[in-house]
């Protein structure tokens, strides 16, 4: 088992907050406005987050508001596949989704209502949700995680992984692990790097970072920090929390 470092790439600082946009609410087409005023109101909720913390935020809210939260708890692309079999028809008031690039999709293909909201435009910042238009904005973000680099200290230098255009770097070569270039949280980042440095800049560090990877990309961010600490490569990409939760966990595995 090898030492375990972890980068964030500092040259994207302030790009980073949109590939590492986790968790996003939208209001439905199907919604209907004013539960507050109605007696035994109650709010359909579609879900993607599978997290305890998130019980206290459903029982604050029944308790400040008195409005019963029903849910319906599965993966993203089920939950948004149902939301789209559904259309206007839909029981759902609000859908909360994993990543940005989700959000962004089901904005693109018509799934949400636009809403206008002071307290939401107060306390989101605007490069957390998506773009107004004269009917309101259409989803919000409401919790971020950064992607950053874990490796091993034994076979990497802290200066070699400082940016991610550093995992294109020929220093690497035969040492990077990813996941798929086809996931959501890769996409994400994919798509800032293209804002931030243009496509072809975009295409040269793809077509490098693929080039220095120690085997094909494969398993989700967990399986990639196992694969630095097995010594399967040297640096991989993964979102923060996934760290986080390994180093607290007590199982050997």
């Amino acid at each position: 088992m090898h030492e375990i470092g972890w980068a964030h790439s500092s040259v994207l600082k302030k790009i980073s907050l949109i590939p590492s946009l986790v968790f996003g609410l939208a209001i439905t087409l199907g919604s209907t406005p004013n539960h507050a005023a109605e007696p035994n109101a109650v709010l359909n909720l579609y879900s993607a987050r599978h997290y305890q913390t998130d019980e206290a935020l459903y029982a604050n809210f029944t308790k400040s508001t008195g409005i019963k939260i029903n849910r319906i708890e599965a993966d993203d692309n089920a939950l948004l596949e149902r939301l789209n079999s559904e259309g206007a028809k839909s029981p759902a008031d609000v859908i909360l989704l994993v990543d940005a690039a989700r959000l962004w999709r089901a904005q693109v293909n018509g799934m949400f209502k636009p809403i206008q909201s002071k307290v939401l435009d107060q306390r989101i910042p605007a490069n957390l949700r998506a773009k107004a238009d004269a009917d309101g904005t259409t989803w919000f973000g409401f919790s971020t995680r950064a992607r950053i680099m874990v490796y091993n200290k034994d076979r990497i230098k802290p200066d070699d992984v400082n940016t991610y255009e550093k995992l294109a770097d020929p220093i690497n070569k035969g040492k990077v692990c990813t996941r798929s270039g086809s996931h959501p949280y890769m996409l994400s980042l994919v798509g800032a790097l293209i804002e931030r440095d243009g496509t072809a800049a975009t295409e040269k560090w793809a077509k490098g970072m693929v080039a220095n990877m120690a085997r094909a990309p494969k398993g989700g961010d967990t399986d990639q920090i196992r694969a630095v600490a097995s010594g399967e490569c040297a640096v991989a990409l993964t979102n923060s929390y996934y760290l986080a939760r390994l180093m607290r966990s007590t199982k050997p595995e």
